[in-house]
């Protein structure tokens, strides 16, 4: 049995919830652990069930067993003597690892944000029909409507900006921040394509984009707070038909729902700072200095 913790927010649960697809189609028996990866995070709880998606499980007991952590005094002498007999496997860096796919045991710890961890076409095709949600399921307001439709009559560009989770004392040291002038330099290389290009900004922090980002093609996207909000926002990304993404796996799944063949995805250079992520990029992307 192959165990995949589920953590992180909506983005890294959806590359979790891909390796789990794409293994589950090799005709490996595959469980997703949704407890374990939330019991330290206060700020993130699962969230696939907001597609409608349902899992195979694993129990308590199965984890326990996989990775060897039984706690009664028989199990913990064992381990003091002969070491731990675990099936545990911890993601060591961003790149994609091949031997993942080959597994028949294990309990998988990472974020696994690769593509590679997905190719098979027939995957690829459950994937967008589970994340392509239908509007009418998800929006349930009328300004989310009216966005919809802007984005739709225009040469639109999402422009994810993320700020306050990348800046705090905990996570300053390992996430790049998407400067200004990489956010300028991106736009700029768009409008030298799309002269006309609008501007839709998708953020975490409204008030310093409206500061920073002023003028008539520029639009910051306020949508009312509800369940489905980031369902909401991922899919209104979605239909723009470019992206200017963050460093971000929310940025990276709303430019690979986006279908149309004439895209520009413009990513950051470097993803992050304590690991290699060169896998992350997809052939689509255009990378920039941050």
């Amino acid at each position: 049995m192959i165990i995949i913790q589920l953590k992180g927010g909506l983005g890294n649960q959806m590359f979790q919830y891909a390796l789990y697809m794409e293994l589950k189609s090799r005709g490996k028996e595959v469980k997703i652990d949704d407890e374990t990866g939330f019991v330290d995070d206060k700020l993130r709880i699962p969230v696939l069930q907001r597609f409608g998606i349902e899992y195979d499980r694993a129990t308590r007991e199965e984890v326990v067993q996989i990775t060897d952590s039984k706690m009664d005094i028989f199990s913990r002498i064992r381990r003091k003597l002969t070491g731990r007999k675990t099936f545990r496997i911890d993601e060591e860096s961003g790149l994609f690892d091949p031997k993942i796919l080959e597994l028949d045991e294990a309990y998988l710890v990472g974020y696994w944000q690769s593509d590679k961890y997905f190719p098979s076409e027939d995957v690829k095709a459950q994937l967008k029909e589970t994340f392509e949600k239908r509007p009418q399921e998800i929006m349930q307001d009328s300004v989310s409507w009216t966005t919809l439709q802007q984005i739709e009559c225009c040469e639109s560009v999402s422009l994810h900006i993320r700020r306050t989770d990348y800046i705090d004392e905990e996570h300053i040291h390992i996430h790049n921040i998407c400067t200004e002038n990489y956010y300028k330099s991106a736009i700029d290389s768009i409008r030298k394509r799309y002269p006309g290009a609008v501007f839709f900004i998708f953020t975490d922090d409204k008030e310093w984009c409206k500061e920073h980002f002023r003028g008539p093609k520029f639009f910051v996207v306020e949508l009312d707070e509800n369940i489905n909000t980031d369902i909401a926002e991922m899919m209104l990304m979605s239909k723009c038909k470019h992206h200017i993404m963050a460093n971000s796996s929310f940025s990276w799944w709303s430019a690979w729902l986006n279908d149309n063949p004439g895209k520009i995805v413009i990513a950051p250079e470097k993803w992050i700072n304590n690991r290699k992520m060169d896998d992350i990029y997809t052939d689509r992307m255009t990378k920039m200095a941050i």
